[in-house]
This record gives C-alpha cells, structure tokens and sequence, in this order.
C-alpha cells in the first residue's frame, strides 16, 4: 500500500514530530512527486492545525482530517458529547481517496496502538483492518524498553505490518541517556523489529529545514518510497 501510519506508544510521544519532520523532508527532496496527508480522527485542536500552518498541503481540511470532535479527550467519548458516532466509514472513504490521488501518503495516527478509536476497536485494530504499514514511535526515557516490547507485541498480535520503530527525544537528552535508556541493540533484540533511528530534541519544531535535516538521518528507505 502505497501509505504509511505513524503511530506510537502513547499520546504526546512524538508522532507529530516525526510526520512534520517526514512532510518536510518530501516538499524539499521530492517536489515532483504528490503526497497526501491525512490526521483520520482528531478530538481538539492539534495536529490537523499544525500541518496547515507549517506547509502548503493543497487538501482540504476535511481531507486532512475527515473526523472531527471539539473535545480532546478519546475520541468515542468525544464523540458522545456531541450526540455523534466514530464513523469509520467516512475516514475509510476520504482515505481511500487520497491514496489513488497521491503517490504516498502519511497518515498520523490518534494516541497509541492501544488508544480506543470506538467502543470496541483501538489504533491497532484499525491498523490490521486496514492494512497499513506502520512506524512505531518510541519516546527517549526510563521504561523506553518495555514500552516497545509491549507495543511490537501488541502490533504482532494484531497483525500489523510493523516497519520499524523511531526513538523520539521529546526532552532534552545526553547521549548517554539515550544509550542507556533506549539500546538499539537491546530493543532490536527483543522486538526483531529494527530501530530506523532516533530524532534528536528540536527546540523549533516549526523549522523546516531542521525537520528534514532530522528526517535525513533517518533509515528513510523503510519510511518513504524513495
């Protein structure tokens, strides 16, 4: 399939990070090629803001986002408070779409693998269902590691075309804490999954050019088509 969801261990990981630092990288290195991108379901304001602010998409909001609640809070619940379902059949549809229009395209996802996307489906379920190949994004901390076993564990009993995994510094980190905290070879080990690489912390993450600085030390031949 010509996509690839962007998901991760939790909310607030670094997802936004890593498909900004991705769209960045495409609009400098990839100019004659089309990409979509798409944030399904979105509960508050975030991420479907960022990318209008950041880049030049020409989709529509409703393109970008297909799915959206005013509360940021999950999004079956978020949907209640309005009187409204999760209609996965809108997201599946304005999915479909875009991807027979675009040559790639990156879809962020909501939370983590194991977010409730309604009442009885997650991130993962929604992942297998679909068929996407997914990154796993991993934040730089203590528990790092058990956090990737058991999500790699949770996408492989989904059975989720899992890619690789990328560590994320959402806080200023030594590389010692890195080392320490998230071993490559530790993590490769126990997952069988490889480590595509590791975003450093940005203290501008509106900088463009930072962002596909970041996104070129990535393994990008497992992320992007190129």
């Amino acid at each position: 399939m010509n996509a690839l969801l962007i998901t991760a261990t939790d909310t607030e990981i670094g997802k936004t990070v890593l498909t900004t630092a991705l769209i960045a990288y495409w609009h400098k290195y990839c100019p004659d090629r089309s990409l979509g991108v798409m944030k399904p379901i979105q509960a508050g304001t975030g991420d479907r803001e960022m990318y209008t602010q950041l880049f030049s998409i020409d989709q529509s909001l409703e393109e970008i986002n297909p799915l959206y609640f005013s509360a940021p809070l999950a999004p079956p619940l978020a949907a209640e408070k309005e009187g409204r379902i999760v209609d996965l059949a809108i997201v599946w549809q304005a999915f479909d779409r875009l991807r027979q229009k675009r040559d790639f395209v990156l879809v962020e996802a909501l939370g983590g693998l194991g977010s409730p996307v309604t009442h009885e489906l997650t991130v993962a379920d929604v992942a297998s269902d679909w068929r996407l190949p997914t990154v796993l994004v991993v934040p730089v901390r203590l528990g790092a590691i058990a956090q990737a076993v058991a999500n790699v564990a949770l996408a492989r009993q989904s059975n989720i075309y899992l890619k690789g995994i990328v560590l994320n510094c959402n806080q200023p980190r030594s590389d010692e804490e890195i080392a320490n905290w998230t071993p490559t070879d530790l993590i490769e080990s126990l997952t069988n999954i490889p480590v595509l690489g590791c975003l450093p912390y940005l203290t501008n993450p509106n900088d463009l050019n930072q962002l596909a600085l970041v996104a070129s030390d990535l393994d990008l031949e497992k992320l992007l088509p190129i």
